[in-house]
């Protein structure tokens, strides 16, 4: 196993560790491999694996690149709320997996 695959198997085991905290009991494993497999480029670089859910324009970020241009959502009052509401059920984690809030958000927007 290289060294990158080690640390996604690490970021993808935080991951469903957090989804649990924030209640999800269901996890699709394919959505959630997914989801790790797209960061895999940024591995290395912690800032962009966590979601810091009480910075305004990190959220607008996620928005904007997560909801619009990969779910294809363009209400922006929905994908607002989607994404509030995410970092709402993740605020016992202080460092937010990237890959599980995209995975409440997805769920979220479902």
């Amino acid at each position: 196993m290289s060294d990158i695959e080690k640390k996604l198997e690490k970021f993808q085991a935080e991951a469903r560790s957090q989804l649990e905290l924030a209640g999800v009991t269901d996890i699709d494993d394919s959505t959630l491999g997914e989801l790790v497999s797209n960061l895999k480029l940024v591995i290395d670089n912690r800032d962009a694996l966590y979601v810091a859910g009480t910075d305004p324009s990190e959220l607008e970020t996620v928005r904007r690149n997560f909801v619009v241009k990969k779910l294809n959502v363009t209400d922006t009052d929905k994908g607002n709320l989607a994404v509030a509401e995410v970092a709402k059920k993740m605020a016992s984690s202080r460092m937010k997996n990237r890959a599980a809030f995209y995975y409440l958000v997805k769920q979220q927007l479902a």
